[in-house]
């Protein structure tokens, strides 16, 4: 508490080498002192007994604005699903913007919320018009992906609530490692497809591993939500650390962008493996 908050701390420069007369000390002055005493007092009390400010009043991020702006995102994510499985052609501008807009808010130093809402909208076109697409092919594979999602969003938090799983620095290390690789594999597959290397659809993903009936899709599926779902521990813990450390409110934007991203890289690759299974049975 500032001293200057409080009466008889007050140094106005104002009261400064002034006669104790223009004061009242000299006429009645014991009686004025009390009374200015006992109201500092009382005053003091006061402040005292009013709860300390919380992380929202001294504009601290809270666990709160994190749910709320994720919320926000997601809810604008199904709208512009819905957009893009009404209207399927959306789904390749939908991926080209959103890929865009997802580069540029992470390389910016300041959140925005405009671009983090924009970037909610398109990539939810390029999500609808891929599940519409599929679903048409593999009807319910759009309500399997999106209770996958939720399940391994839910195992995830409960495990990193109770301590069970943590982004330490050896796991980190592992996590790059595989990233770094399965990005590489996943930009060949890209152009295997794009030139029609690969005769299946999903390219070396829909192949069979040598000697069995399984696709290569279904190992690299499943490691890469194994990656997508390590991926929001690293959000929580980063959300964890910004709250302990008192990061500006705004940075709440961030971490809803961070789990926005991680939530749809999830639902895309359930959405992928589930695919190709069903289309190998």
């Amino acid at each position: 508490m500032a001293l200057g908050g409080n009466p008889v701390f007050a140094k106005d420069k104002n009261f400064k080498d002034q006669p104790a007369g223009q004061f009242g000390y000299a006429n009645g002055g014991a009686s004025t002192m009390a009374a200015q005493t006992q109201f500092s007092a009382q005053q003091l009390q006061d402040l005292y007994n009013k709860p300390a400010a919380g992380p929202s009043q001294t504009g601290r991020m809270t666990y709160d604005d994190v749910i709320m702006k994720t919320v926000m995102t997601l809810a604008l994510v199904l709208v512009g699903a819905a957009i893009g499985w009404i209207i399927p052609i959306l789904m390749i501008p939908g991926m080209i913007v959103g890929l865009v807009l997802g580069l540029v808010n992470s390389f910016k130093k300041e959140p925005s919320p405009a671009l983090i809402l924009c970037y909610a909208v398109f990539e939810g076109m390029f999500l609808g018009g891929l599940s519409g697409l599929l679903e048409a092919m593999y009807p319910g594979i759009a309500i399997q992906a999106i209770l996958g999602t939720l399940s391994v969003f839910a195992v995830t938090l409960v495990l990193f609530r109770n301590g069970k799983v943590r982004a330490t620095p050896k796991m980190m290390r592992f996590f790059i490692i595989a990233m770094a690789g399965y990005a590489l594999f996943s930009l060949i597959n890209f152009f295997l497809m794009i030139f029609n290397v690969t005769s299946t659809p999903w390219g070396v993903n829909g192949m069979d591993i040598p000697g069995t009936n399984i696709p290569f899709g279904v190992v690299i599926g499943l490691l890469a939500i194994g990656l997508a779902a390590f991926s929001l521990i690293v959000d929580f813990t980063s959300i964890e650390k910004g709250i302990q450390n008192g990061v500006p409110t705004k940075y709440s934007w961030t971490a809803a962008f961070g789990l926005t991203v991680t939530l749809v890289w999830l639902y895309v690759e359930i959405l992928r493996l589930l695919a190709i299974l069903r289309g190998n049975d």
